[in-house]
């Protein structure tokens, strides 16, 4: 029973582990782009699982005590709360970590460069607009890729008889 709670480690190394791998993860994740789980692709989202399997042996250095899982659990919920905090109160902090919205169209007009800059191709952005009711480009005023990677569409107004 004493080894379920005994760890391997020094409990401070477990902290600095989780934090390390943490940020890193964190940084590539925003490097990657800002789709929405749902706007994943299968080789996107078998990446993330397989990150998160990879990252596992870093974290925790060969040790399987519940007192270390706990340890990397609370310093990992701890750092998301803090950067939650710091992107609540600084923009510039906010911006770096959840990035900027893109806009993709503009008066019924695909902007390719934005599409090319966001790794979007227009086949994959006329069906997220289908996902929202919209089957023609003339119909959009203005699409915008908001940071969290949902895409948000303005559509255009009846013109006045």
């Amino acid at each position: 029973m004493e080894l379920l709670w005994k760890t391997a480690f020094p409990y401070w190394q477990f902290a600095a582990r989780a934090a390390i791998v943490y940020i890193f993860i964190l940084v590539l994740i925003r490097i990657g782009g800002k789709r929405e789980v749902g706007q994943m692709g299968a080789g996107e989202f078998v990446a993330i699982l397989l990150i998160s399997n990879a990252v596992q042996n870093s974290m925790n250095g060969g040790d399987n005590s519940v007192t270390g899982g706990l340890i990397m659990a609370t310093v990992i919920v701890l750092l998301s709360t803090l950067v939650a905090y710091l992107t609540y109160k600084s923009k510039t902090f906010e911006r770096v970590i959840q990035g900027t919205p893109t806009l993709l169209v503009h008066k019924g007009q695909v902007l390719q460069d934005h599409l090319r800059r966001e790794l979007l191709n227009e086949s994959e952005l006329r069906t997220i607009l289908r996902h929202q009711g919209i089957h023609e480009l003339n119909e959009v005023e203005e699409a915008v890729l908001e940071s969290d990677g949902y895409v948000s569409v303005t559509r255009k107004g009846k013109a006045a008889d």
